[in-house]
């Protein structure tokens, strides 16, 4: 059987979930109201708090989704004839550290449950931090054209 590269939607879908999470998540600060950036025809919503919180939660929600989906279907399908880059496990541990931050986010959020202030902010910077250090990392992939995946008999160094 020979392998196949994983369908290309399975990457736009993923890639867009990122953008929203990402564009909806800066937007939770006011800085797009701040730079006058809300002011551009169409992009009045990026300075309504609620509207972005809900959007952020949405594309968090799909974020999951798409991420649960690749993971099984790399652990069950594609194991055997793909292999994870060191990119792609780097990438892989700093998304999983973004979801586990933003989930305590979530739970930070719920009507009874209070962190200390000092958890909060570290929270906050952590999340913020963390999404900033996997989009730098990953247009640095992009830009060495460095993938999160390589064939299984191309070797570890290949795809560094």
């Amino acid at each position: 059987m020979r392998a196949q590269r994983p369908a290309r939607w399975r990457s736009w879908a993923f890639g867009l979930t990122l953008f929203f999470s990402a564009l909806t998540g800066f937007a939770q600060m006011p800085i797009f109201k701040r730079y006058y950036i809300a002011d551009l025809p169409g992009l009045g919503w990026l300075a309504q708090f609620y509207v972005t919180y809900a959007l952020h939660y949405i594309s968090a929600i799909t974020f999951i989704a798409i991420a649960t989906y690749l993971v099984v279907d790399y652990l069950l399908l594609q194991r055997q004839s793909w292999r994870l880059t060191l990119l792609g496990y780097i990438r892989g541990v700093m998304l999983f550290m973004v979801l586990a931050s933003g989930l305590l986010l979530v739970y930070r959020n719920l009507p009874g449950y209070r962190f200390s202030p000092q958890l909060v902010v570290v929270l906050d910077f952590s999340h913020l931090g963390l999404v900033v250090l996997f989009l730098m990392t990953s247009l640095a992939a992009k830009l060495m054209k460095k993938g999160w995946i390589m064939k299984a008999d191309a070797g570890f160094a290949k795809g560094l």
